[in-house]
């Protein structure tokens, strides 16, 4: 009499394994992965994680002199100290205005761009198009601020044209507090739209085809196809965008301002990171730099987490 195969657990093979015992499966099986991975884990360690115990400056009146555990310990005073200097509070805004300006023409620019081209069907101008569009991406700040001092400077090409056509006196663009901020956000758009356009053309590659000829069959024309094809077609992929970018709300770029500013322009350009960075390397007020810094992580971490939980929630975006 033949014996009946005893049927195989539907969980399947490894999964009655406890937490430990995985671990060491997959360690075991993907070693030199880890491997590999352990320098980079070693350099954040040492220069994102061990810093992070220089905080307690911010609950002191820090004194170099003095070090760590030598100066005084003042508790809350150093945040009180944020929202009754001017200076700080003016930089908590400029640094909101820009960021928000920043995100909002960062995602809806690269989106036109990329459905604008997406009509390109020749393919040697579409390619050179994304090419051209997408090169400033790979210039550094310091190379962008150059250029922009050059083209906006009292001698600079605007200028000439202001002054030899059209009679007008020479404008300093980058010392008007008035137009910084324009200048910042739009000098940003153009180094950074191309990268943006680039994932928004992956994601219109990725739309069934099906879903256009069967529009053409209803009558749909090109911009119909694009409102009720394209961009249904693209708006998990906005969404997750849209949503991922609030976490940089006080984020309005350290390299860009820092390059492009003047004490001219503290009034409208001065943004939290360049002000932690005076307030500390410049004046020494490490205690109250540090309170600043701290103050924008911890936002910046709240805002991170609810925009995660966003991209999950309504598009279904997970990082693991």
């Amino acid at each position: 009499m033949k014996h009946k195969r005893a049927p195989r657990s539907a969980a399947g093979p490894g999964r009655n394994l406890t937490l430990s015992q995985r671990i060491k499966k997959e360690v075991h099986h993907s070693w030199p992965l880890y491997v590999l991975l352990l320098p980079a884990l070693i350099l954040a360690c040492i220069f994102c994680y061990a810093p992070m115990f220089g905080l307690v400056m911010a609950f002191q009146d820090y004194k170099p002199w003095l070090g760590i555990t030598g100066s005084q310990f003042i508790g809350l005073d150093n945040f009180r100290m944020i929202f009754e200097f001017r200076e700080s509070y003016q930089a908590i805004i400029n640094t909101f205005i820009i960021a928000v300006c920043k995100i909002v023409l960062g995602l809806v620019v690269p989106i036109v761009i990329a459905l604008l081209l997406n009509e390109v069907h020749n393919m040697g101008l579409k390619k050179g198009i994304q090419t051209l569009v997408y090169l400033p991406h790979f210039l550094s700040w310091v190379t962008v601020a150059g250029m922009l001092k050059d083209i906006l400077g009292l001698d600079g090409i605007v200028n000439l044209f202001l002054t030899r056509v059209l009679g007008m006196e020479p404008i300093y663009f980058l010392g008007e507090a008035s137009m910084f901020r324009q200048i910042l956000v739009l000098s940003d758009l153009w180094k950074g739209f191309g990268f943006g356009m680039i994932v928004y053309l992956a994601a219109i590659s990725n739309i069934n085809q099906t879903l256009y000829e069967a529009a053409q069959i209803d009558g749909a024309n090109r911009l119909q196809q694009t409102w009720h094809v394209t961009l249904p077609g693209i708006l998990p992929m906005i969404i997750v965008m849209a949503t991922l970018s609030l976490g940089n709300v006080l984020n309005a770029g350290f390299d860009q301002v820092f390059n492009m500013y003047s004490p001219l322009t503290y009034s409208t350009g001065d943004i939290i990171d360049t002000y932690v960075y005076r307030q500390t390397l410049v004046n020494g007020q490490y205690g109250f730099g540090t309170a600043v810094g701290l103050f924008k992580s911890g936002v910046s971490l709240a805002l991170t987490t609810v925009a995660y939980w966003l991209a999950y929630k309504f598009a279904g975006y997970r990082i693991f």
